[in-house]
C-alpha cells in the first residue's frame, strides 16, 4: 500500500511535460481556412429548384359541363398518391358503330322459331350507357399490392358522402379483374386501372374507332 502511494506521488511531481504529453489549448485554436468556392463577401442567397416542365405531373382539364359529382370526385383523385396524374381523365364514352345488320329470315319449324325479322319498330336511342367515363391509372407495379381496391373505396367513399349520395351498387368482395375496376355511379362510370390493362382494353379500343 505504501509502495503505490509512492509511485502515485512520484507522478503527480512530474507533471504532464515531463511524462512527454503535451497540452493545447483548444479554445484558442484558429478555425480551418474557408473553402475557395464559399463566397464570404457577399450575402448569402437561398436557390429555389423548380421542378422541369417535363417531369411536372399533368393533369387532364374538366369539361365544363360535368356535374358537380364528377368534380368532386376529380378533385379528390387527383390528390391520391396511388394514381398516375397524368392518366385522370373524364371525357364522353366512345359510342360503339352499330354492326351489320342480320338476314331477314322466315320462321322455321312447328314452333316457328328462327326468325330475325319481328317487324318495323321504334329506332335504337342513340348513346351509350353512361354521359361521361372518368379513368385513372394506378402507379405501376402497385396493381397487385393492393391499390387498386384502395382507389377503389376511395371512390364509393366519395361519392356516398355526397348531399345526395349517388346510388351505387351493393360493395363487392371481387373488385378487380385482370388489373381493371369499375364503379357504376349512374350517370357515369369510373374505371380504375393499372397500365397494362389500359393499354390492352382503352388506348387499342379507342384506336379502332
Amino acid at each position: 500500500m505504501q509502495t503505490l502511494r509512492c509511485i502515485h506521488r512520484a507522478v503527480a511531481g512530474l507533471g504532464p511535460s515531463r511524462l512527454g504529453f503535451t497540452s493545447r489549448n483548444i479554445t484558442g485554436a484558429t478555425p480551418p481556412p474557408t473553402p475557395w468556392f464559399i463566397d464570404t463577401e457577399g450575402p448569402v442567397q437561398s436557390i429555389t429548384r423548380h421542378t422541369p416542365p417535363h417531369l411536372a405531373p399533368k393533369t387532364h382539364e374538366l369539361p365544363e359541363n360535368v356535374s358537380v359529382g364528377i368534380k368532386q370526385l376529380f378533385l379528390q383523385l387527383s390528390k391520391s398518391p396511388l394514381l398516375e396524374p397524368s392518366t385522370l381523365s373524364v371525357e364522353r364514352p366512345v359510342a360503339a358503330l352499330p354492326g351489320p345488320p342480320l338476314a331477314r329470315t322466315l320462321p322455321k319449324g312447328r314452333r316457328k322459331r328462327g326468325r330475325t325479322y319481328s317487324g318495323e319498330g321504334l329506332a335504337d336511342e342513340p348513346g351509350g350507357i353512361w354521359d361521361w367515363v372518368v379513368t385513372a391509372q394506378v402507379k405501376e407495379g402497385t396493381e397487385n399490392r393492393g391499390s387498386i381496391e384502395a382507389v377503389v373505396r376511395q371512390v364509393r367513399k366519395t361519392l356516398l358522402s355526397m348531399d345526395p349520395p349517388l346510388p351505387l351498387p351493393p360493395n363487392s368482395k371481387k373488385r378487380m379483374v385482370n388489373g381493371w375496376a369499375m364503379i357504376d355511379a349512374g350517370k357515369f362510370a369510373v374505371h380504375i386501372l393499372s397500365r397494362d390493362a389500359r393499354r390492352k382494353y382503352f388506348e387499342r379500343s379507342a384506336a379502332a374507332w
